[in-house]
C-alpha cells in the first residue's frame, strides 16, 4: 500500500524546509506566503536497517525499501476554507493522503514574516485545525441535504447515515476533529466517501529549538492526546492520542537532524507494519495495515496472490539471520507454514505460495 502524508502549516513555519530535509530534493523556499502554488511531492524511502542485512545474506541484487510520498502543500491562512490565500485548492490536497503533519512555528526570527505579525504556536494551531473543521462543515452540510431527501423514502440505511452524518456535524460546530471516531463510524460507506480533512491523524511538529517550546504547549498538546517528551533528545517526540490521536516532535528545522523519527512516528500512528522478502533478485519490505491477514498481505506483492492464496512460509527476520539463509532456516525446523488466518508481524519474512 502507499502511504502519503501532507505537510500543512501557516505560511513561513517551515513546511518547505521539513520537505527538503525529507527528500532531499530542492523546492522553492522564499520568505513570503504562497512560495509553494502547487504541491511538491516528494518519494521517501522507509529507513529500515533489516534490508540490507537480509540483502546481505540472500545476496540480493537491489534492495526495495517501503516507501512515503510526502505533499509539500502551500501555506493556509484564516479563512482558507473560503478561498483565502487559495486556500480552497490546498485543502482540497490534504484530501488525497492518509496523514497530516502539522508543522508549528515556536522559532522566534523577526527577519523572517510572520503572517499574523507575531509568533503564538496555539493560535497557529487553532487557526489551522478551524480551518479543516470549517472545510469539512461545507462538506457534511452538502451531504446531509442530500440525505434529507434520500431518508425520507423511509431507508433504513439512508435514515441511519443521515444519524451518522448529523452527529459529526455536532462534533465539528463544537469545534472538536474527528480523529476519535470510532472505526466502524470512520469506515462506513457514508463517512469514507466524505473523506474529511479532520479524520485524518495529525503529528504537531514543533519547529524550533527545545527552549523555543514552552511547557504550556506540551501540556495543551499533551492534554489533547500526547504526553510531554523526554528531554535532551536530539528529536523528541511524545505519542497518545485521547481525542486528537495526535503525536508531536520538536525539531529545529534549520539544523540538519535526522527526521527518519516522523516517518516512524507516521507508521505509529497509522498503525502500519512491514514484512519482508528476500531473494537472490531483491529484497523488498512491503507496507501493510496491522492485523493484516495472510492474503491480504500476500495481496500487496500482487492481486493474483491474495485471490489464489494457498498458504505462506514465514519466519521472524532475526532468526533468518541467525542461521544464515533460507535452506538452513528450513532443515532446523525454523520456517513455520501459516494459512488464510495468519496475522502478518512487523519483520517476518515470508515466502507465498499460491495457485
Amino acid at each position: 500500500m502507499k502511504l502519503s502524508i501532507g505537510i500543512v502549516g501557516l505560511p513561513n513555519v517551515g513546511k518547505s524546509t521539513l520537505f527538503k530535509a525529507l527528500t532531499k530534493n530542492e523546492v522553492h523556499i522564499a520568505n513570503y506566503p504562497f512560495a509553494t502554488i502547487d504541491p511538491n511531492i516528494g518519494v521517501v524511502s522507509v529507513p529500515d536497517e533489516r534490508l540490507g542485512k537480509l540483502a546481505s545474506i540472500s545476496r540480493s541484487k537491489k534492495i526495495v525499501p517501503a516507501v512515503v510520498e510526502f505533499y509539500d502543500i502551500a501555506g493556509l491562512v484564516k479563512g482558507a476554507n473560503k478561498g483565502e490565500g487559495l486556500g480552497n485548492q490546498f485543502l482540497s490536497h490534504i484530501k488525497d493522503v492518509e496523514a497530516i503533519v502539522q508543522v508549528v512555528r515556536c522559532f522566534q526570527k523577526s527577519d523572517i514574516i510572520h503572517v499574523e505579525e507575531k509568533v503564538d504556536p496555539s493560535r497557529d494551531i487553532e487557526t489551522i485545525n478551524t480551518e479543516l473543521i470549517l472545510k469539512d462543515l461545507e462538506t457534511v452540510e452538502r451531504r446531509l441535504e442530500k440525505l434529507d431527501g434520500e431518508a425520507r423514502t423511509g431507508d433504513k440505511q439512508k435514515i441511519k447515515d443521515k444519524e451518522i452524518v448529523e452527529n459529526i456535524k455536532d462534533k465539528l460546530n463544537k469545534g472538536e476533529l474527528l480523529t476519535d471516531l470510532s472505526d466502524e463510524i470512520k469506515n462506513s460507506p457514508v463517512v469514507k466517501e466524505m473523506n474529511l480533512l479532520t479524520t485524518k491523524k495529525q503529528i504537531y511538529l514543533l519547529n524550533g529549538k527545545e527552549e523555543d517550546v514552552s511547557e504550556e504547549l506540551k501540556e495543551k498538546i499533551s492534554a489533547k492526546g500526547g504526553s510531554p517528551p523526554e528531554a535532551d533528545a536530539p528529536l523528541e517526540h511524545a505519542s497518545g492520542g485521547k481525542s486528537l490521536n495526535a503525536d508531536y516532535l520538536i525539531a529545529d528545522l534549520s539544523q540538519e537532524d535526522s527526521v527518519n523519527e516522523l516517518i516512524k512516528k507516521a507508521y505509529e500512528i497509522l498503525e502500519l507494519i512491514s514484512f519482508l522478502t528476500t531473494g537472490e533478485d531483491e529484497t523488498r519490505a512491503w507496507t501493510i495495515k496491522k492485523g493484516s491477514k495472510a492474503p491480504q498481505a500476500a495481496g500487496t506483492i500482487h492481486t493474483d496472490f491474495e485471490n489464489k492464496f494457498i498458504r505462506a512460509e514465514v519466519i521472524n527476520w532475526e532468526k533468518l539471520l541467525e542461521v544464515g539463509d533460507w535452506s538452513s532456516a528450513k532443515q532446523k525446523g525454523l520456517i513455520r507454514t501459516e494459512g488464510k488466518e495468519y496475522e502478518v508481524k512487523d519483520g517476518d519474512v515470508i515466502v507465498v505460495r499460491h495457485s
